[in-house]
């Protein structure tokens, strides 16, 4: 009876979710984190303390506080990455220590070290690893296959862009072959080009061994020196405006 006694005595004021097992979820090559609730029903404050057995491997924030009444502080349980042995049962263990709030409450180390056993109450919850179910992992399979859908999707909006690109291919081909069919007129040009320069100096030759000097001379000096070249800048001018002019359009 006794016994009964005390522990109806200790029994924690706080409630907690999880009542009594911290689960963590894998993969556990990452930081794996939990939430524990700590719910103050009491109209008194309360402080409370989170230990564990493993103090290397979890990082606890915050790992101590004073509770309002009527109030829920959320702890946040960090487990570091490790290897995961499935057939290695967790020995991690937690403990929620709490206390009735002092008047003063200024020096919680000196709270918590002057405390008496009897005013204290604690509440203990084991670790529990958890791996992902085979639905989970078929969920996530699921979602890696139809993700190359939507992407495929998304690349059907702008397929007419090839055409676009085979026309201005078709275009370039015809630039190209209107650049060979002037470049051949140029050449064509250049020829008639030689050949009125040799007409010229053969008058010219004419007209120098023409010693009386008369008009006829005069005049094939003239038609055969000074008409030929304006003619010939005049054909080059619009050959050249006509391919640039195909070349911009």
């Amino acid at each position: 009876m006794a016994a009964a006694g005390t522990l109806a005595k200790h029994e924690q004021i706080l409630v907690l979710d999880p009542p009594t097992d911290l689960k963590f979820k894998g993969p556990f090559t990452d930081v794996v984190t939990t939430n524990l609730k700590l719910r103050n029903p009491s109209d008194r404050k309360v402080c409370f303390k989170v230990k564990t057995t493993a103090p290397r491997r979890y990082c606890v924030r915050p790992n101590s506080g004073i509770i309002d009444p009527g109030s829920t502080v959320t702890v946040s349980v960090m487990l570091q990455p490790f290897d995961y042995d499935p057939n290695e049962k967790s020995k991690h263990k937690f403990m929620v220590q709490t206390i009735f709030a002092p008047p003063s409450t200024s020096d919680m180390e000196a709270v918590w070290k002057e405390a008496k056993p009897d005013d204290l109450m604690d509440s203990k919850l084991r670790c529990v690893f958890e791996m992902p179910n085979e639905n989970d992992k078929l969920n996530d399979v699921e979602a890696s296959k139809s993700a190359p859908v939507l992407n495929t999707s998304k690349q059907d909006g702008p397929m007419p862009k090839p055409h676009s690109v085979s026309l201005n291919d078709t275009e370039t081909r015809k630039l190209v072959e209107e650049c060979k069919r002037l470049q051949a007129d140029v050449m064509k040009l250049s020829d008639e080009n030689r050949h009125l320069r040799e007409e010229g100096l053969r008058l010219r030759k004419v007209t120098h061994s023409d010693k009386s000097g008369s008009p006829t001379a005069l005049a094939l000096r003239e038609n055969g020196s000074n008409p030929l070249p304006s003619l010939l800048v005049v054909i080059a001018a619009i050959f050249i405006g006509f391919f640039l002019g195909k070349f911009i359009l």
